[in-house]
């Protein structure tokens, strides 16, 4: 259980850091890249600890660091694919404000 509470607050802390590195991150609210690292860092621990990965020698580092890896990477891809969407979206609709 030690492994489950670091992945979850160092996903929770790069989540975070994620957003404040983000320069379109007034697209978003602050808990979404933090609340889809934890999420996924959390649903690949439980993929790990199920799959025994977490008690043979050798492989007991892949429950304490992957989530963490997988959960960044989650975050960033949301945080690059949302700031992008969210501000073309925002633009046009401030366009089509401004023509009228």
């Amino acid at each position: 259980m030690l492994s489950l509470v670091v992945m979850v607050f160092a996903t929770l802390a790069t989540g975070f850091l994620v957003w404040a590195n983000d320069k379109r991150h007034g697209k978003y609210g602050i808990a979404l890249p933090a609340g889809i690292s934890v999420g996924i860092g959390a649903l690949s621990w439980i993929a790990f600890i199920a799959a025994g990965m977490g008690y043979q020698p050798g492989l007991t580092w892949i429950p304490w660091i992957l989530p963490i890896v997988l959960g960044t990477a989650t975050a960033a891809g949301t945080a690059v694919f949302l700031g992008r969407t969210r501000t073309a979206r925002d633009t046009a609709e401030l366009t089509k404000a401004l023509r009228l």
